[in-house]
């Protein structure tokens, strides 16, 4: 098969990684160039990016999907859970509203930290919920999964 011999330029980058992928692959740089401008002029190329990036598409499309549910699902949790607070709390006296905020206050403070740490850790709370309710036999030979059994629990 006869080859024809030409010279173009390329980015210095864009140099240098070919360089690199052709040491790490050991092939020349004329072989990748060729397999890319092959793959590029290939009738089936423009199909098969199409393909990879509609494919692509539709995965973020069922994420997308996925984290709407999910914020639904919390929205209407949180409504229920103001209307059912709303409807059970008694209203405060007046003279108990100031030591109601300052007890408010660092119930509140207390809430962030434990949410803070809890966040920190990178664990589900309907998870840890869960474990709590159904602990797994197996991991409780665990030391670690014991001690934060005992951590959640405390």
């Amino acid at each position: 098969m006869s080859q024809y011999r030409l010279n173009l330029f390329i980015q210095p980058e864009h140099a240098k990684r070919l360089e690199e992928l052709a040491a790490k692959k050991g092939v020349s740089k004329s072989s990748i160039v060729a397999a890319a401008l092959a793959s590029w002029l290939s009738p089936d190329a423009g199909d098969q990016r199409e393909a990879a990036i509609a494919k692509r598409l539709d995965r973020l499309s069922r994420q997308a999907e996925r984290m709407e549910r999910d914020q639904n699902i919390q929205i209407e949790t949180l409504a229920l859970f103001i209307r059912y607070f709303l409807t059970v709390s008694t209203p405060i006296p007046e003279a108990h509203q100031d030591a109601a905020r300052a007890q408010g206050k660092a119930r509140f403070e207390q809430f962030v930290e434990r949410l803070g740490r809890h966040l920190l850790r990178g664990r589900s709370l309907v998870r840890d919920v869960v474990e709590e309710l159904h602990p797994d036999p197996a991991r409780m030979d665990d030391a670690e999964a014991l001690a934060e059994a005992q951590e959640r629990a405390s």
